[in-house]
């Protein structure tokens, strides 16, 4: 039987930079991924300031300067035929005054790297976690399946799930977790980007269509709300130029875009969760990120809190794991560090699904491309320090991590 000193589940950001941190901290870790590599569309692809401030305590701000990303710092609403600011990142405290929009791939291959650095690091891909392993009721490891059908065992004296908002060792431990309603799905699809188009984040508002379009530099990556369940319905109900018809109401400048999503092949849909574990933990397993709280996109917020939970993690549990000696109160700890951001991020995203989001894409709210500026445009261009607060929740988040001592590289 195979064995390791950490067994990860899960090759994403919270999972890469786990294993990353652990490793330079001289313990031995093993990541299992379960595809052959990371390319896939329409994964989170923000590296939110926090972020990227970690990455410069990792010694990884040149490699990441070389990904192909663009920098999104500002959210503009067309209204009346002209683009309104909304939120800036202007004043964001640091010197990352920006969201960076990296193909989550490139990221995920670049902590590989760095992993590989580090003697006591193992990524295997092909690997799925399926089942934990347990002896006289604590969890010593899990049990895997290879993409070619072969299955065998990993004992670790740790394993933490980082497979997600369906995580399997989540589902197999059986822990209990609180789900709140959510009001709406997400379409995701692409269409081309001109060159005169504005730079950044636009969000779109109509009474027939509520979008976020993200700069990707020669392409807009769009998100486009739903009420809740309702896919299959719409799909079947009309043709997909409905979509990018919709949006050149409010959104002149893609009149000559209608036609740019071929066929409903094109949309993907994202299945909105927004619950979370009552209790992270039992004895030998640790789940964090999305496998402890599924996250609403509401903010792309996500991500950052999946990486701030490795952060913390490694640096509570690195000094116990090198002496064989994680308990569940070091487990414990881990939750207690995480659970306010967790929460807070949470109620504000309960609060938007409620007030703004749920009216909108029920048609309860009555959104109007016309000439007059809604009112919470019209406070925030008034007070331009008001447009930096959505930003900085977003990018900063509430209790931000750092890298430890351990970890850091020049």
């Amino acid at each position: 039987m195979e064995s390791t000193t950490c067994l990860v589940a899960g090759g994403g950001p919270a999972g890469m930079i786990l294993g990353l941190l652990l490793a330079r901290a001289g313990v031995e870790v093993t990541v299992l991924e379960k595809h052959g590599d990371f390319l896939r569309d329409f994964r989170g692809d923000t590296v939110h300031p926090s972020t990227l401030v970690l990455l410069d305590e990792l010694g990884l701000r040149e490699d990441f300067a070389k990904l192909p990303y663009r920098r999104v710092n500002s959210v503009q609403v067309p209204i009346g035929g002209r683009m309104e600011r909304f939120a800036t990142f202007d004043h964001m405290p640091g010197k990352y005054k920006f969201i960076a929009m990296v193909p989550q791939w490139d990221l995920l291959d670049l902590l590989a790297r760095a992993g590989d650095a580090e003697p006591g690091f193992r990524l295997r891909m092909h690997t799925e976690a399926t089942d934990l392993l347990r002896e006289q009721g604590r969890v010593v490891g899990a049990k895997y399946r290879t993409k070619d059908g072969a299955t065998g065992e990993i004992r670790a004296d740790l394993t933490v799930a980082c497979d997600g908002r369906d995580s399997t060792l989540r589902a197999a431990a059986a822990l209990g977790s609180r789900r709140w309603p959510t009001p709406f799905d997400v379409w995701w699809f692409r269409i081309p980007r001109n060159g005169t188009d504005p730079a950044g984040a636009v969000a779109v508002l109509t009474e027939n269509r509520v979008a976020i379009m993200i700069d990707r530099g020669d392409y807009w990556q769009i998100a486009t709300l739903i009420a809740k369940g309702s896919d299959p319905a719409l799909r079947t109900g009309g043709p997909v130029g409905v979509i990018m018809r919709s949006m050149a109401e409010a959104v002149p400048w893609l009149a000559d875009r209608v036609d740019a999503v071929p066929s409903w092949d094109e949309v993907k849909l994202l299945d909105v969760q927004l619950d979370r574990l009552d209790r992270w933990y039992t004895e030998g397993l640790l789940c964090i990120g999305d496998a402890a709280h599924a996250m609403s996109p509401v903010g792309g917020v996500g991500i950052n809190l999946a990486v701030q939970d490795a952060v913390a993690a490694a640096r509570i549990l690195a000094p116990k794991l090198l002496s064989h000696a994680v308990t569940t109160r070091d487990l414990a700890r881990v939750q207690r560090r995480r659970t306010v951001p967790t929460v807070v991020t949470q109620t504000l995203q309960r609060i938007a699904h409620a007030r703004a989001i749920g009216p909108a894409v029920s048609g309860a709210m009555n959104i109007s491309n016309a000439q007059r500026t809604p009112l919470a445009l019209r406070v925030f261009r008034r007070i331009p320090v008001l447009r930096s607060l959505p930003p900085f929740l977003v990018g900063r988040g509430v209790l931000p991590e750092h890298a430890p001592d351990f970890a850091r590289r020049p």
